[in-house]
């Protein structure tokens, strides 16, 4: 539930997009290009991290085109710039190019705030991203989701979804879309509960353990027995997808950290940090790679992509399996 200023104009010259939540953050850049390419099909989009962009990498990028293209320059974790880099920043919001959208994505705080400062005083329109840390504001968040799809959902079923799901936002963002793809009608509580808590929520997140643990075997009579029982398919890619992406967290972040500091900055209860440390030891940074790929995949083969959702769940079970034991291959 990103804020934004009054002044909203997503082809504005600067987009500053201020926060530590990645799924807002994401969402900023997104509507940015989107608008730029509603307006131009043809905008050239750039991406860059932070160590990308080296002292006059931000003057060829803005530098007047023969076809005067629109462009959209991204710059990720902008307080981490170096100081030439930040020279050339400030320097550009002193006059910004004609047909260039420069998004600056900061993380907030003391780091890099003389170029937070520059960009507000430049009058760059500006993205509030922030962590979502509270319970209530996971809560707000899951009712503005609903609004923006223009569905209705009960107090309780909000609710219900924030207790089941947790605080990963990305997670809830998720749930929230299927329940809308999935229920007509007002989505309430006991709809929650047949998603996403009780047998459904166990069976499904049983066949997404034993898949990132390497148990192939074991994963697929899961999952055999989940789908007999009647447990949703999409629950089931759901529950594959939070496994990997639980994988590929924990091992991007800093060795020794505490178990309390990983699970505040992951978005996950102590218990869950353990369990998960556990089962990534036999994960490879391609491993998860690949296993996201066939968790997409299954998740577009149970929602009409594929003759056979049964057959695109096996297929990723078994693929996640293997991708667990990459570090022994």
């Amino acid at each position: 539930m990103a804020r934004k200023t009054a002044t909203d104009d997503l082809l504005a010259p600067v987009t500053l997009a201020v926060g530590q939540e990645d799924l807002l953050l994401d969402r900023a850049v997104r509507e940015v290009v989107d608008a730029a390419r509603a307006a131009d099909a043809d905008t050239d989009v750039r991406d860059l991290t932070s160590d990308q962009l080296q002292p006059g990498t931000l003057a060829e990028l803005t530098s007047p085109s023969l076809f005067a293209e629109r462009k959209v320059v991204i710059v990720r974790n902008a307080q981490d710039l170096s100081a030439d880099s930040v020279k050339d920043v400030k320097g550009y919001l002193a006059a910004p190019a004609e047909e260039i959208t420069l998004v600056l994505l900061h993380a907030g705080g003391a780091k890099g705030k003389g170029l937070l400062d520059a960009a507000r005083k430049a009058g760059a329109r500006e993205v509030a991203c922030p962590k979502m840390t509270k319970p209530a504001d996971r809560l707000a968040f899951v009712r503005s989701e609903f609004r923006a799809t223009g569905r209705s959902a009960t107090p309780e079923a909000c609710q219900a979804l924030v207790d089941a799901i947790g605080s990963d936002l990305r997670e809830l963002a998720s749930a929230c879309a299927q329940l809308v793809a999935d229920i007509e009608g007002t989505i309430d509580e006991s709809v929650v509960a047949r998603y996403y808590t009780g047998r459904a929520e166990a069976s499904s997140f049983t066949v997404a353990d034993r898949a990132v643990e390497g148990r192939a075997a074991e994963a697929l009579e899961a999952l055999r027995w989940a789908i007999s029982t009647g447990v949703a398919p999409v629950l089931i890619t759901s529950a594959l997808a939070q496994g990997v992406r639980a994988i590929g967290k924990l091992a991007s972040a800093p060795r020794g950290a505490r178990p309390g500091d990983l699970a505040r900055d992951l978005g996950m209860p102590p218990w869950k940090i353990d369990r998960v440390r556990q089962q990534m030891r036999g994960w490879t940074a391609d491993g998860v790679a690949v296993a996201l790929r066939a968790v997409a995949e299954a998740d577009a083969g149970v929602k009409g992509g594929g003759d056979d959702p049964e057959y695109a769940l096996e297929k990723a079970v078994v693929t996640i399996a293997r991708a667990a034991r990459s570090r022994n291959l």
